[in-house]
Parts: C-alpha cells; sequence; structure tokens
C-alpha cells in the first residue's frame, strides 16, 4: 500500500475512534437537551449506594454514594448518549416535561400476558408505558 494510501486510510479511521472527544458545538446541545431530561433513582440497601437512569434515556446510567451524586453521573451519562445520537443523526426524545401526552388509553390483559409485559419492561429498563409504546410506534411510521 502506498504511503499516501495507508496515510487517508489512517485519517478515515481516526474520525470513526470512539476515544475522541465530541465536538463542541454538540457537547452544548447534548448538555442543554439532558438538563431537561428526568432521572429516576433507586437506593439499594445491600450495596449502600444510589443508582440512577434517565427516564427519557433509560440506557443512560449513573450511580453515586449520595442522591447528588447519582444525579450528577446518571446525567453525565444521558448528555454522553444524547451527544452520539446528535453526532450519529439520531433525534434524542423529547423530554417528557414536554411530551404533552394529555390522552389516556386503557388496555385490559390477562395474567400471563401483565406477567410477560412485566418480564420485558425489567429486561428494558424502562417504564411500561414508554415500553408499549417504543414497540408499537416502532412497528408503524407515524404521519
Amino acid at each position: 500500500m502506498s504511503t499516501l494510501r495507508k496515510h487517508k486510510t489512517v485519517a478515515k479511521n481516526r474520525k470513526k475512534r470512539l476515544d475522541r472527544p465530541f465536538d463542541p458545538a454538540i457537547v452544548r446541545e447534548a448538555r442543554t437537551l439532558s438538563r431537561r431530561y428526568q432521572v429516576v433513582i433507586r437506593f439499594d440497601e445491600d450495596c449502600n449506594e444510589y443508582y440512577g437512569r434517565g427516564l427519557e434515556l433509560p440506557g443512560a446510567l449513573g450511580d453515586g454514594k449520595t442522591p447528588d451524586k447519582c444525579v450528577a453521573s446518571t446525567r453525565a451519562a444521558m448528555e454522553s448518549v444524547a451527544a452520539f445520537m446528535l453526532e450519529s443523526g439520531q433525534t434524542p426524545p423529547a423530554p417528557a416535561a414536554e411530551g404533552n401526552r394529555k390522552i389516556q388509553l386503557n388496555i385490559r390483559v390477562t395474567t400471563e400476558e401483565k406477567l410477560l409485559f412485566e418480564q420485558a419492561v425489567r429486561s428494558s429498563g424502562q417504564g411500561l408505558s414508554d415500553f408499549i409504546r417504543a414497540a408499537a410506534l416502532g412497528r408503524f411510521e407515524l404521519h
């Protein structure tokens, strides 16, 4: 391989590295957005530690010995997830408080179906409403 081609390949791969920082403009946008997200925390008595997750970004996880440290850790994770989404061309979810969901939908399920929903929800890290909404809306494109 010529030196020029090798240099271009290295430069191209460098752009895709995961350990590089985000563009500062993306970080500012992600920080502004993640500050409006909600943090859900719980205390684990066995570990004597708080664990948090983003309500809008359930995959963004944090922890800490105090509630404040847990929230700060979780917010940092949400900022990183939002920055990644912005950088990769995805649209981060709107803050839940701005969702303006005013219509309630009630469904009836069997006991077995309820257990299956709960099991699926536990593994997803989401709330039941968000899980069902994401599953249904992921199958159909709304216009």
